[in-house]
């Protein structure tokens, strides 16, 4: 029997490879530039990096966190970026793991619709931890991953509706709550689905995406009328969206809540220590992603709590 380290080991390495290339991303799409061309390059001296000082986590060690032509100071983003990212995909690499223990003891394999939304998952980590960073640093949410995230978790949300079994999340009328058509030219009713699961799924998740978006749309311009200034990015905006695109509605509702007690427990901090004011601009987007990275990892069960308690 193989041991987990056998698979753990490619997985996190793996991991360290995507989170390589999130740096480019962060380091670039801020600024509207290509993230394939140029070759990585110092931004100081602008010297090609080689590949072998281009290793995950490996190369930033060995060379002490300096640029080998220039020794400019490498900064610490790099290599905890891989580290999260290669973290992450351990993470991945646990729920399929639950999924096969699973069938191991009799219980139902994974399904088709299980390892899409593994890949899911997978792309959701990225987007936000390339997201954290962003935000923080430029306070910038670029379409190029909030959109485009949303378009990837729509459609994958398409694709799981086309391999629902039959009957599989259908929303049910109950006999008391049948429709009756008695109109001229109606016909008897074959059964008392409202909506079939495809249907469910698809236009239960568009409804997410568009409730969380006009949420904040709705805070944003109540802020507006009643301060006469911005005060909500439309980053944030499709940030939210984005999220609810690849989890629903209610886990994107707990990110958003997350999202907001930490950016209020941060500006606390600064006011604290005398660094902010009422007008200074916080990073939400920030925390908004860190609010949705455990949304990802504990939604279920806190809303599942949440929900017993009403």
């Amino acid at each position: 029997m193989l041991s987990p380290l056998a698979f753990e080991l490619p997985v996190f390495v793996l991991g360290l490879l995507f989170g390589s290339f999130l740096n480019v991303c962060i380091s670039r799409l801020p600024d509207h530039r290509s993230i394939i061309k140029p070759r990585s390059h110092c931004p100081k001296c602008k010297q090609t990096i080689r590949w072998y000082d281009n290793i995950p986590l490996l190369s930033w060690v060995l060379l002490r966190a300096r640029c080998r032509h220039c020794k400019t100071p490498i900064s610490w983003q790099y290599p905890l970026v891989e580290l999260a990212m290669g973290l992450w995909f351990l993470e991945i690499l646990s729920l399929v793991f639950t999924l096969e223990m699973d069938n191991v003891h009799g219980l139902p394999g994974p399904t088709t619709n299980d390892f899409i939304g593994i890949a899911a998952f997978a792309i959701l980590g990225f987007l936000l931890i390339g997201l954290i960073v962003m935000d923080w640093q430029t306070h910038t949410l670029p379409d190029a991953f909030t959109l485009t995230g949303t378009a990837i978790g729509f459609f994958l949300v398409c694709v799981q509706a086309i391999f629902l079994a039959p009957g599989e999340d259908d929303i049910k009328l109950t006999p008391r709550h049948d429709l009756r058509i008695s109109s001229p030219g109606s016909f008897a009713a074959k059964g008392n689905v409202f909506l079939t699961g495809p249907e469910h799924l698809v236009f239960g998740r568009l409804a997410a995406i568009v409730g969380a978006a006009l949420l904040l749309l709705a805070i944003r311009a109540i802020y507006k009328a009643v301060r006469h200034r911005e005060g909500l990015g439309l980053g944030d905006v499709k940030l939210l969206a984005m999220i609810a695109a690849f989890l629903g509605f209610w886990p994107a509702i707990l990110a958003l809540f997350l999202g907001v007690i930490l950016t209020s427990v941060y500006a606390v901090i600064l006011l604290a220590r005398r660094k902010a004011d009422a007008t200074t601009h916080l990073p939400l987007g920030t925390f908004l992603s860190i609010g949705g990275l455990i949304a990802a990892l504990f939604g279920g069960p806190v809303i599942a709590w949440y929900s017993s308690l009403l």
